[in-house]
């Protein structure tokens, strides 16, 4: 045994003064610290980290084929364009008819009253003088009608003419010859046009407007006429 140690020792060559020291399946050298030599036991730990390597990828690639499959089949349900297109027109007509059901349980206007540019007017059957007629339109929550615009001023015109002179929310009550409404705004002067030839002419103090015709006149304040009120027309949301 002696023997052996010392033909080691004289291969080693540089390290002949270094003893050499069994250990188990190790060897250690004195004044190089340790070197691990491969045994069985390492050679089974490398092959069982490289199986549950295995394992994992095998595993990630079945959950990863499963998604695949899982996505395919949702995109296989997906409609087409046709049946897209038949679905939405489908839908829409659901929709309007929704809307013409709502339309008859919501009304803008009252019963009684005319829809017209989103607002509602009420068309008098009976005669009140002027002022008379601007309180009855404020106990129904309206005014003694004001117009704003040219389309409105041909609906309301076309509804009074055959009903005889009819008051709107016109008068000079405040200063002779100075149009105001009811709201305090003055009389523009495209509207002027609408007069009848001749008037106003202030005839035996003529104060306030009416319809007559095919346009406005001047009448005196007192005499009992048929009248129009106006109001914002309600959404349903407000009714």
């Amino acid at each position: 045994m002696t023997d052996c140690k010392e033909a080691k020792a004289t291969q080693l060559g540089p390290l002949d003064e270094e003893e050499l020291i069994p250990g188990g399946t190790r060897y250690f050298i004195k004044g190089f610290g340790s070197r691990p030599a491969f045994g069985l036991r390492n050679i089974a730990g490398g092959l069982g980290r490289g199986s549950v390597a295995l394992v994992l990828q095998l595993f990630f690639l079945t959950l990863f084929a499963m998604i695949l499959v899982v996505v395919l089949v949702k995109v296989s349900k997906v409609p087409n364009y046709q049946e897209q297109k038949q679905v939405k027109q489908k839908i829409n007509k659901e929709m309007s008819q929704l809307k013409i059901g709502i339309g008859r349980l919501c009304r803008p206007c009252s019963w009684d009253w005319t829809f017209f540019q989103s607002n509602c007017y009420f068309f008098s059957d009976s005669r009140l003088n002027w002022s008379d007629s601007v309180a009855a339109c404020q106990e129904m929550r309206a005014q003694l009608v004001v117009i704003k615009s040219p389309e409105e001023q041909n609906f309301l015109q076309l509804n009074s003419k055959n009903r005889g002179p009819t008051w709107m929310g016109l008068s000079d009550l405040k200063k002779e010859g100075i149009w105001h409404w009811l709201d305090g705004s003055h009389l523009w002067f495209r509207f002027t046009k609408y007069w009848l030839p001749g008037e106003p002419n202030n005839d035996g103090k003529e104060d306030c407007a009416e319809f007559r015709g095919n346009g406005w006149n001047d009448g005196k304040c007192e005499r009992q006429k048929f009248w129009i009120c106006k109001r914002p027309a309600a959404s349903c949301s407000d009714m």
